[in-house]
């Protein structure tokens, strides 16, 4: 039962590398080759799916050929993505040279050295991803991350050995596995449902980030352990699927839960009284397909109606690795090698320490500051979940300028916190960290993406509001926050229009409401009257998708809400890199007017930010 370590380390650090290629490859598609929406999914789709069909060709070289030449490509693809070469390419390059190098290790890694290597890769990788804040060396800058990366590939490629005639296989199953648990582990692990105000109190990140960490850990262990009975398979598979279901529920921290049971199930295909697959490598590649297609259509749900949720794509993937991990428990042709089950201190006091590296180094919450006089600065920003026109993921360098104009409220469109597709990171937390501020998150297409506010002024109210769909499959919300400026309540409409027509009149009446006086959690149910009067005024702000001749916004203004980018030469917004019409929007009810107003020309998102200076002027607040 000992476990091959070499094989098992060369393995699990061929699988870093794979996963740091896939996090700049499946952004790079919306950013660089769809231009987040610019390009129809089906041709996305089609480009993507190439490069998981390419690695079939390995089926006409040798294993030990597609070993070492799959192992040599995926090194020079990751050093060329961190000198930011050709992104999108050489990470489409990568992910092929990634699958071949899989395919190779079917046939050549020894059969106990692949559960721990499949497990220890994921989870090594998800821990970095966790210890580096979500943004990982590759959109990092600086000697330190080159010397990282390079003692990464060269620990890898240390590894390599000529594969020798005969080794004892893992079964094609073990290998087919290997891609429904990265989709799994690789959605679960980040997406799961994030503090919607800060600060955040110190349980929910030791129940969150820390014990993700922590069971990342003790995955790898069930990994290395010897497979046990029947029934614990079968009892692991009934609790996977039940975790996912959960998890598609949005219910909190159930995650970790859920990754947490893949290693000892891919223990249990991997017995030794198995036989070995005909074809491992086929079956390395075909699960490599099934990753691709469960991600592309469980996110391509955000722009088309499936007809079914998405969440049933992931519950479908965990029904399918615990049915085949359970039926392999049941043909096994012996019982399992008994004996004592050894496990050092080692893994335990690594996920004490990983827990305590997330949790303890947790910024303090910034102060709440209350602002004197009748002035205050706001910014509406669609930051295309913090990737710029280069594609590279700018969320340092959007919270650097940000925090320059010393801006009292921050509007936040496409805010994602932790979308797969965009890379598992949290753009919020890191943003707000940069500005100092306190933040308020709206969901809108899911629990991780949405929009959000950043302030320190006192906030006395805050609610999201769902707003229809109106045919549109991504959720939009619009977010009512009461905050005071001088001792005096303003209003916000902070929203991200998906479908104009339908949704700017919803948005109007919320606009309205809360002019009226409406508290924040009723706007959206009690709407005022046209005619009645404005006690406090109200700013309405942020990616409306609607220029200033549209319909939709004569019915805004129809609603009391003026324009006032108009009288600052009317600056275009979209798209950034050269801006020919506005769509970002900072309107005004009576009780406000804008001192200055511009959008400056950035390159961190597909939009520029609209940057304003408003004034309190004479409402009435007392009615």
């Amino acid at each position: 039962m000992t476990i091959p370590r070499g094989p098992a380390i060369m393995l699990a650090l061929g699988l870093v590398l794979l996963l740091d290629v896939l996090r700049v490859f499946l952004p790079s598609l919306i950013t660089l080759f769809g231009r987040a929406g610019e390009t129809p999914p089906e041709l996305m789709g089609l480009y993507a799916a190439a490069w998981f069909i390419l690695p079939f060709l390995a089926l006409l070289a040798k294993p030990r050929h597609a070993l070492l030449g799959g192992a040599a490509a995926l090194v020079l693809t990751r050093i060329l993505l961190q000198a930011g070469v050709s992104q999108l390419y050489v990470a489409s390059a990568g992910v092929t040279a990634g699958l071949v190098f899989l395919y190779g290790c079917a046939h050549t890694v020894p059969r106990r050295a692949v559960p721990i290597g499949v497990m220890g890769g994921l989870s090594l990788s998800l821990v970095v991803h966790l210890l580096l804040d979500g943004v990982d060396l590759v959109w990092r800058d600086g000697l330190v991350p080159w010397l990282a990366v390079l003692c990464v590939c060269a620990a890898f490629l240390s590894l390599l050995r000529p594969p020798v005639a005969e080794v004892d296989r893992a079964p094609a199953l073990t290998w087919f596995l290997l891609g429904p648990a990265m989709l799994l582990t690789g959605v679960a692990a980040t997406g799961w449902a994030k503090p919607e105000q800060s600060p955040t109190d110190l349980w929910q990140m030791l129940v969150g980030t820390g014990l993700l960490a922590a069971v990342l850990v003790m995955a790898v262990v069930q990994a290395a352990r010897p497979p046990l009975s029947p029934v614990f398979d079968l009892m692991i598979g009934v609790l996977l699927v039940a975790f996912t279901v959960l998890f598609t529920l949005s219910a909190p921290y159930v995650a970790v839960l859920l990754i947490g049971w893949l290693g000892a199930l891919l223990a249990g295909t991997a017995r030794p009284d198995y036989p070995a697959g005909r074809r491992p490598g086929v079956a390395v590649l075909g699960g490599g397909l099934v990753f691709f297609v469960g991600l592309f259509v469980y996110y391509a749900a955000y722009d088309m109606n499936l007809g079914f949720p998405n969440g049933q794509i992931l519950v479908a993937v965990a029904v399918l690795v615990a049915a085949l991990s359970v039926i392999t428990a049941l043909v096994r042709h012996s019982p399992p090698p008994a004996g004592p089950i050894r496990l050092s201190w080692l893994p335990p006091a690594a996920a004490v320490l990983l827990v305590g590296l997330v949790t303890l180094g947790a910024p303090s919450a910034p102060p709440v500051r209350a602002k004197q006089g009748d002035t205050f600065t706001l910014i509406a920003y669609n930051i295309r979940m913090g990737y710029g026109l280069d594609g590279r993921l700018s969320l340092d360098k959007i919270g650097a300028w940000a925090a320059a104009q010393k801006p009292d409220v921050v509007l936040l469109s496409e805010v994602d916190r932790g979308w797969l597709l965009n890379g598992g990171h949290d753009d919020l937390a890191r943003i707000a960290r940069r500005l100092g501020m306190r933040y308020h998150f709206a969901p809108a297409a899911d629990q991780v993406w949405g929009d959000a506010l950043l302030t320190n002024l006192p906030v006395k109210q805050v609610h999201s509001h769902p707003l229809g769909s109106h045919d549109y499959p991504t959720g939009a919300q619009a977010q009512t926050v009461v905050l005071e400026v001088g001792g005096r309540e303003v209003g916000i409409v902070n929203t991200h229009l998906q479908a104009p027509e339908g949704q700017a009149p919803e948005v109007a009446a919320i606009a309205r409401a809360l002019a009226a006086g409406r508290d924040a959690d009723e706007a959206g149910h009690s709407a005022a009257g046209a005619g009645e009067q404005v006690r406090r005024p109200v700013v309405l702000a942020g990616d409306l998708n609607t220029r200033p001749t549209d319909p939709a916004m004569e019915v805004l203004k129809a609603a009391g809400l003026s324009d006032p980018l108009t009288a600052f030469g009317d600056p275009p917004t979209s798209p950034a890199d050269a801006p020919k019409e506005r769509i970002d929007h900072v309107l005004l009810t009576k009780g406000l007017t804008a001192v200055s107003a511009q959008a400056p020309r950035l390159p961190y998102s597909d939009h520029l930010p609209v940057l304003t200076t408003l004034r309190l002027t004479s409402v009435d607040q007392e009615g």
